[in-house]
């Protein structure tokens, strides 16, 4: 399958939260519309039909450090390298941005994911359960 991926491509509030929730996922209606206007840059992957079936997104401290957060790809298209493209083009995203650093965390289960076949690497960091 060819998927037309893009920068900062365009997407709908309802286009993600239906990808969201076609893995399980809580999406509240109005997330996109408000998390845009804070993002360094998203990248969207969508089907020869035109559907959204992959996206990420990628905020930023406005200087050297970005933050991947929300990739996310349809079921039906998981397992054939969508992901691991996404992240590739995020990560070209912050760096022609002009970023030194691209953050990540997820938990245990897709560790291999992103160490295998995104390359990050461990870190030391730290986390505070705000709730």
């Amino acid at each position: 399958m060819e998927i037309d991926y893009r920068w900062r491509g365009p997407a709908s509030d309802d286009e993600l939260v239906a990808l969201t929730r076609s893995h399980g996922g809580s999406a509240e209606s109005g997330w996109w519309d408000r998390v845009q206007q804070h993002s360094l840059g998203w990248v969207t992957g969508r089907g020869s039909d035109g559907a959204l079936i992959g996206f990420a997104n990628v905020a930023w401290d406005g200087g050297d450090h970005a933050f991947l957060l929300d990739p996310k790809v349809d079921p039906a298209h998981q397992r054939g390298g969508i992901g691991t493209e996404l992240v590739r083009r995020a990560a070209a995203g912050a760096a022609d941005a002009g970023c030194t650093w691209l953050h990540v965390d997820f938990e245990p289960h897709l560790r291999g994911f992103y160490f295998d076949s995104c390359g990050f690497r461990p870190t030391d960091a730290g986390l505070i359960a705000l709730s």
